[in-house]
């Protein structure tokens, strides 16, 4: 999209304003007393230097708009009231031009209804002034035109804001889903590389047996379907060690849970690292009936708890994840998320 500076638009409206500031004095000779026409002229610089101020914001404060269009009245008074209507043709009339130029950039700078009124009255003041004939000799219907010109181009240019703000949001939102998509492929992918380097073996196993295996390679078998489950739920909080780790103490008969809630996404990989590893000698050095794993949501200086726990008598009754008052808790750990 090709833009234009705004200094250069600037510096058109103001070249436009002083001509006919020039156009003004070299028709003082022509008044009946030039000093309404000088105190006009002072006025309308006045208001062009606020309007045109290159640090002010698109949108005109209602103030400015206000004193514009009392501007634009009181230029219209003080010019006509020293010319005389039946001969004032051509350069004594420059406060048309004057006033449709000021109405036209406070409409280009959004405030379209003080713009409109200030070209209404110099409609009306002039065909109070002179007769409606002679109107379109002024250049009032240009004035007019400039200021209907600029509403029109305001809306436009309005509109072509939302709607490029509209397309560079849905953009956005489809980069991220993409990016999405693109992260679950490879966490599938990723997953199932995983779980096929486990299984695999096995698989053949039980295919050149015909599913006839003794009691050890189904418990195996159950193992194997656990470290499956922890691809899918322990995610991060799994490296070579704890899985090694977590297969060990489910051979010596510990129930393993690892929960990877989201807690240790931030975490870059020399700290990720350093928790995996204080995690699998965790692991290594308990021996406990049920071990659980969970991460810690960010903002905690927790990055992982590590609970341990004795069940009584048969554990059936914890295993159903009932409470029982005689259970132990052998270890409770918090693996900070920085080394300090």
């Amino acid at each position: 999209m090709i833009s234009v500076p705004r200094y250069i638009i600037v510096g058109i409206a103001g070249l436009f304003s002083g001509y006919h500031i020039l156009l003004g004095l070299v028709s003082l000779p022509g008044t009946a007393s030039p000093v309404p026409a000088l105190v006009a002229m002072g006025l309308y610089a006045v208001a062009t230097v606020l309007s045109l101020w290159p640090k002010s914001p698109t949108l005109m404060p209602r103030w400015l708009a206000a004193f514009n269009l009392a501007v634009c009245v009181a230029v219209t008074l003080l010019v006509t009231s020293q010319l005389d209507p039946d001969r004032s043709i051509g350069n004594m009339t420059w406060h048309v031009a004057a006033v449709g130029t000021l109405m036209t950039i406070t409409s280009t700078r959004r405030q379209q209804a003080f713009a409109w009124a200030g070209v209404f009255f110099l409609v009306a003041q002039s065909v109070l002034w002179t007769d409606l004939g002679n109107v379109p000799k002024l250049g009032v219907i240009g004035s007019v035109l400039w200021v209907a010109v600029s509403h029109m181009l305001a809306r436009a240019l309005a509109k072509a804001g939302r709607d490029a703000r509209q397309f560079a949001l849905a953009e956005r939102e489809a980069t991220d889903w993409q990016a999405a998509q693109e992260a679950h492929l490879f966490e599938r992918q990723f997953r199932l590389r995983q779980t096929s380097t486990m299984a695999l073996p096995m698989l053949r196993r039980i295919v050149e047996r015909n599913g006839d295996l003794n009691e050890q390679e189904r418990q195996e078998c159950l193992y194997l379907e656990g470290g499956i489950r922890d691809e899918i739920r322990g995610r991060k909080l799994l490296n070579d060690a704890v899985r090694r780790e977590v297969m060990e103490a489910r051979r010596r008969g510990t129930v393993v849970t690892l929960l990877d809630e989201g807690g240790i996404d931030d975490l870059d990989e020399t700290e990720m690292e350093r928790v995996l590893n204080r995690l699998a000698s965790a692991i290594r050095s308990t021996r406990t009936d049920k071990l659980i794993a969970r991460t810690v949501p960010e903002g905690s200086a927790t990055a992982v708890t590590v609970v341990g726990v004795s069940m009584s008598g048969d554990g059936s009754a914890s295993m159903l994840a009932q409470d029982d008052q005689d259970d132990e808790v052998d270890l409770w750990l918090e693996i900070p998320r920085t080394a300090g």
